[in-house]
């Protein structure tokens, strides 16, 4: 009897299984059972009509793909709900997919789609639209001249169609509400010299309340849009912000003609007096090709074919505008066309319309309200919080929303919603802090003080009931076949020189002390100094380091510089052996750093690679967001062997494919930016096996904020449809964000 019980209670024991393995074991059980309870949209049964739209694409979907373009349109089509999350790993041809959704809707009776994108993939979209879509017509709604082209569609609403599908393509940044305007009026001279305010159009003069005329100064000092009192003229007109004197058309001109290549001022002022300046603006805003093929008098081209080429080239991403503008486009749509006159919405990179304050989520949200379907596309829905998603869901699906009952407090303000999302979805932590109070009038007492604040995470029940119904999720390796090929990420533990580690203990001991007496007195402020120094100064010691207290000016360190121009540090050591190496073996490296602004580190490392043999380029800031891919192609051309960047430029829509090989010397905090910069060469059409390398200088901050970094990424993958190691992973109990934990840390040692 007692060998029994002693093997049942063994029997019985707890074990501890990974939820990988227990859905790997049980998961045929669960999906049944799942199935049951929540029928799936899309079971794999292809509609035959569908079908043929996507055969009948001048570029066909992989079977994938087309799998995805079937279930998006159930859901929309036989489900009627009111938006699609397509939630496709980077590289997966979310472009591609999204163009085949729309031409499945137009067969279906869905005419116009607006896509609102990126400012420098506003042109990759018509590119790959006109590629893919047969037929389609596209406008381009990123230029001065967007507000002409919308009141072309006005004035077309309700006129003959001819079966032709239309795409409209808005850059992000103009989507904002409202308008640049100032105050118009006749001025009127009066006895005495003043000048009157006057109506415009019927010509009376303007009166304050109290009846007295109004002069021209009291006029302009108004800061409110106002109406003649006797026609109802309005006494405002647009304007262009910058633009210090809108009537110097000649001007514009000349500065528009200098943006294309092979013309100066010099040119530019000569082509004015030989053609006038209508002539040339008509051509510039409605005809581009007869501007590259212009004449003079005696019949030949004024520009030669190689001049010619680089201006097609270039002018195919450039816009011309010689009127009245500012008027955001989105402000347009929201007053001016009807609801519906957009049939689709497609919201490229949509994660980036999470933030509750954003004026681009708010015009999102408006122009969702206004179409009849919504498709939004990313690659990385989640960053870590439920709140990552709270203002995406309300925007795309509002009718969802409120029948959950977050909606608007009685003031309109959404914030009591989001934290009773948090609260049901999320991951809030109350923090109790009890402290001993001041002398009370007639005894001493504790105080206790209670504060919440958000962790990342998001529960099952929220991903039940928010994502799955709403998402598709596509895989680089569910495309399957030779499509892609080898990706592999590896870390390289990089050990500081001795000086270099000896500086940096001294160093974080001192910023370390401070903090921890800072904290100690409830004071944050150094917070954000001591993690940014401890971070950057392994690889900017090559200057000198004064970190100050950014309230007292108080200098609380100073460390000399360590390298000269010419002695490489370790990790630009690691780089370039990499560099060199990879070259060998002809590929191209594509290296990132997060510190090419006020701590410069892109032309140092572009002179060590240099002297080392290598053709080095670096893409800044100040390359033109739509000049990005084009100026990336050029240094191609070029044959250079390193391209050398910060990841915030490149993180979305670039296909780096020339770039096989990715180097990060620094990550950064941001999830979202770290996955897609990572991704950024192994994409369809990559042939060449894809690497991406990690470098970290060992026993400094660098490595636990990687470590943290890989967390916060199995947090996000939750809800992109992979299952982390453990259930208890999807909730991340750990930490805040990743600079408290390491922040946490940091103190902690």
């Amino acid at each position: 009897m007692t060998d029994l019980s002693q093997g049942l209670s063994a029997s019985l024991s707890p074990l501890s299984i990974g939820l990988t393995e227990f859905i790997d074991e049980f998961g045929d059980e669960l999906l049944d059972s799942l199935n049951r309870s929540n029928p799936p949209v899309y079971t794999g049964q292809r509609d035959a009509e569908r079908q043929r739209v996507l055969e009948g694409l001048a570029r066909s979907p992989f079977p994938a793909q087309a799998e995805v373009v079937q279930a998006a349109a159930a859901l929309l089509l036989d489900r009627h709900e009111q938006a699609c999350v397509l939630n496709a790993e980077m590289g997966t041809g979310k472009t591609m997919m999204a163009i085949a959704i729309a031409a499945v809707m137009h067969a279906a009776g869905y005419r116009r789609t607006l896509v609102v994108s990126p400012p420098h993939l506003v042109y990759k979209w018509r590119r790959e639209i006109l590629e893919t879509a047969p037929g389609a017509r596209v406008w381009v709604l990123n230029g001065p001249d967007t507000l002409v082209k919308l009141l072309r569609l006005r004035d077309q609403l309700g006129g003959p169609y001819d079966g032709r599908q239309e795409f409209f393509v808005l850059g992000r940044v103009r989507m904002r509400m409202g308008f640049h305007w100032r105050l118009a009026c006749w001025p009127k001279r009066a006895g005495g010299g003043r000048l009157l305010a006057g109506c415009p159009d019927c010509g009376r003069l303007l009166e304050d309340p109290d009846g007295n005329l109004l002069t021209m100064e009291l006029f302009r000092s108004e800061e409110r849009r106002r109406r003649c009192p006797h026609c109802g003229a309005a006494l405002w007109t647009l304007m262009r912000p910058g633009q210090a004197d809108p009537s110097d058309r000649r001007t514009t001109i000349l500065k528009s003609m200098c943006r294309i290549p092979t013309i100066g001022p010099v040119r530019a002022e000569r082509l004015l007096n030989d053609f006038g300046e209508d002539f040339l603006a008509s051509m510039l805003v409605d005809n581009v090709s007869e501007f590259v093929n212009l004449m003079d008098a005696q019949g030949n081209f004024i520009f030669s074919d190689r001049q010619a080429k680089r201006m097609e080239r270039a002018m195919a991403n450039l816009e011309f505008g010689f009127g009245e503008g500012g008027y955001q486009p989105t402000e347009f749509i929201k007053r001016y066309l009807p609801d519906g006159c957009f049939d689709l919405l497609v919201v490229d990179e949509g994660h980036e319309y999470k933030n509750s304050g954003s004026a681009q989520g708010q015009a999102m949200g408006v122009l969702a309200a206004k179409a009849r379907k919504t498709v939004l596309l990313t690659g990385t829905l989640m960053g870590g919080y439920a709140d990552d998603l709270f203002y995406l869901l309300f925007r795309i699906l509002t009718r969802r929303m409120i029948e959950d009952g977050y909606r608007p407090n009685a003031r309109g303000s959404m914030a009591p919603a989001a934290m009773s999302f948090m609260r049901d979805h999320g991951v809030l932590k109350d923090i109790y802090t009890e402290r001993d109070g001041e002398s009370h009038k007639t005894a001493r007492g504790k105080k206790l003080s209670v504060r919440t604040v958000k962790a990342p995470g998001f529960g099952p029940k929220g991903i039940h009931r928010f994502v799955l119904p709403f998402t598709v999720f596509l895989k680089l390796k569910d495309i399957g076949g030779n499509v892609l090929p080898d990706y592999r990420e590896e870390f390289v533990d990089v050990p500081m020189a001795p000086k270099q580690a000896t500086a940096y203990q001294r160093l974080a001991a001192t910023l370390t002390t401070e903090l921890r007496q800072a904290l100690a007195r409830r004071d944050t402020t150094l917070l954000g100094v001591v993690l940014n120094v401890l971070l950057a100064w392994p690889d900017c010691c090559f200057r000198t380091e004064v970190v100050k207290h950014p309230r007292t000016r108080n200098t609380l360190a100073l460390v000399p510089a360590l390298f000269g121009d010419e002695e490489l540090m370790p990790k630009e050591r690691a780089l370039v052996d990499l560099c060199l190496a990879e070259k060998a073996k002809q590929r191209k490296v594509l290296a990132y750093t997060v510190y090419s602004g006020t701590r410069d580190t892109t032309s140092r490392l572009k002179r060590m690679l240099e002297q080392a043999g290598l053709k080095v380029a670096v893409l800044r800031a100040s390359v033109d967001t739509a000049r990005r891919e084009d100026w990336i192609l050029d240094q191609v051309d070029r044959d250079i062997d390193v391209l050398i960047t910060n990841p915030e430029l490149v993180k979305t829509g670039l296909d780096l494919l020339d770039f096989p090989t990715i180097a990060f010397l620094q990550t950064g905090y941001n999830v979202y930016t770290l996955q897609q910069a990572a991704r950024r060469s192994w994409r369809i059409g990559q042939k060449h096996p894809v690497r991406v390398v990690f470098f970290g200088y060992a026993g400094s901050s660098q490595i636990t904020c990687l470590q943290l970094m890989a967390k916060k990424i199995a947090v996000a993958q939750s809800t992109s449809g992979d299952v982390p190691e453990s259930g208890l992973d999807a909730l991340n109990q750990d930490g805040d964000s990743v600079e408290m934990a390491l922040a946490r840390q940091l103190i902690a040692a």
